[in-house]
C-alpha cells in the first residue's frame, strides 16, 4: 500500500471536507484516517490516504490538490508517508 499525508490549514468555511473528500475520490485515492479540529476559526485537517489506485501521476495529484486549496484559501500539501516518517525521526 502507498500511502501519503494530506495536510489541510485555513480559514473555517462550510464543505471543506466535502470538498477535498470528493477530489480525493475523483483521483481513486482512499482515505484512511482522518483528523479534523477547528481552533476559534481556524480548520485544520490531517488525512491518511492510500494512493495505491492513484489515476495520475503524484506530481499531477498533488499540484492539483494544491489548486484546489488556493481556489478555497486554504494550504494544501500532499506528502508520501515515507518522507512525512523521515522528517520525524530527526
Amino acid at each position: 500500500m502507498k500511502k501519503t499525508v494530506i495536510s489541510v490549514m485555513g480559514k473555517d468555511t462550510v464543505g471543506i471536507t466535502a470538498k477535498v473528500s470528493t477530489a480525493c475520490a475523483e483521483f481513486n485515492v482512499n482515505i484512511i484516517d482522518i483528523t479534523q479540529s477547528v481552533l476559534q476559526d481556524m480548520f485544520v485537517m490531517v488525512m491518511l490516504t492510500d494512493i495505491s489506485g492513484l489515476n495520475c501521476n503524484f506530481k499531477e495529484f498533488s499540484e492539483k490538490m494544491q489548486a484546489l486549496g488556493e481556489s478555497m484559501n486554504l494550504e494544501i500539501h500532499v506528502m508520501h508517508e515515507d518522507i512525512f516518517n523521515s522528517m520525524h525521526r530527526i
